[in-house]
């Protein structure tokens, strides 16, 4: 199990007799619902994780699916090469803890060689997708669960639990499939493969709701600490290896967080001083904007910006 969390299982049955189910416990008993009823029916699924907060719940929700078997699938991991350690030092420590099979897709070695190149703003967001569909294709993955929530961006929210990619990889918001009751269909012919996000109905409230209910540790930088920052296009982004400030762009010491993690190069942090998980549900609950727009660039790269890279096979 992660590390000072409840056991696996102690979630479902939280509630007293006679009692409907809570908020909470109604979406994993969904999640839950979904991981094995999809696992049952794919022959080669895998689970996409980065050491990010909903990747980290959707790991642990498949936790409690198969608990006390392990987690029959891999997990996968697309590594832009400008991820902050210490999301990668809590994914490596999870992996091992956990006894769970890393496959790592890296852009890296896709730029080392020519089949990449870097893009003028220096995010590698973007570059994310070919990586994806050639590991997906090389370890003949048929389905791949993501931690897509629908509040997060409005392509998002448009697509289905499971959602069909055709031989490219690609999704066609016009061709999905009606999910009736909790019937889902991940049929599909040879060469495509279907995505499924078996925390689709959750918010970003609920994610933080359910990580201090469950106990869930989380890398460090999700909660408030010390970082050099400067301002950029109403952003603070940290000073690092793959994003300096430019002329007339001023470094800070200032007290920050993130509430999502990526590309160093294009994710920013927001000012905060919680450092507990109940700080941070008070302070999500009181937010405004949502965290993709909030803190990510590359989403603001145009309106459809989001639907255009999930067309090409993005997440």
């Amino acid at each position: 199990m992660l590390e000072g969390a409840r056991t696996p299982g102690a979630g479902s049955a939280a509630y007293d007799r006679g009692r409907q189910l809570g908020l909470l416990d109604a979406l994993e008993a969904e999640s839950i619902l979904v991981i094995r009823e999809i696992a049952a029916e794919l022959e080669r699924p895998a689970l996409l994780f980065s050491g990010g907060k909903d990747s980290v719940v959707m790991l642990y929700l498949a936790r409690k699916a198969f608990w006390p078997a392990p987690i029959p699938f891999p997990v996968l991991h697309v590594d832009t090469g400008h991820n902050f350690p210490e999301v990668l030092t809590y994914r490596d420590e999870t992996v091992e803890r956990l006894g769970l099979r890393l496959v790592v897709a890296r852009v890296q070695d896709y730029v080392d060689d020519g089949r990449l190149r870097e893009r003028a703003d220096g995010t590698r967001n973007p570059l994310q997708t070919i990586p994806l569909l050639d590991a997906i294709a090389e370890h003949r993955f048929d389905g791949v669960f993501g931690g897509g929530r629908r509040d997060e961006e409005k392509a998002r929210a448009k697509e289905r639990i499971v959602s069909l990619r055709d031989a490219f990889g690609q999704w066609d918001p016009k061709n999905q499939r009606p999910e009736l009751w909790n019937l889902f269909n991940p049929r599909h012919r040879p060469g495509e493969h279907v995505r499924v996000f078996p925390i689709s109905n959750w918010t970003e409230l609920d994610i933080w709701r359910y990580i201090e209910r469950e106990g869930i540790p989380l890398a460090p930088l999700y909660y408030a600490h010390e970082r050099d920052v400067f301002r950029r296009d109403g952003m603070w982004l940290a000073v690092g290896p793959w994003s300096r400030p430019r002329d007339g762009e001023t470094v800070e010491r200032r007290l920050v967080r993130y509430r999502t993690v990526g590309d160093m190069s294009c994710t920013g942090a927001v000012e905060s001083r919680a450092t507990t998980n109940a700080d941070i549900v008070l302070e999500v609950a009181a937010s405004t904007l949502t965290e993709r727009g909030a803190t990510r660039a590359d989403d603001r790269l145009s309106e459809a910006a989001m639907e255009d890279r999930k067309k090409e096979g993005y997440f």
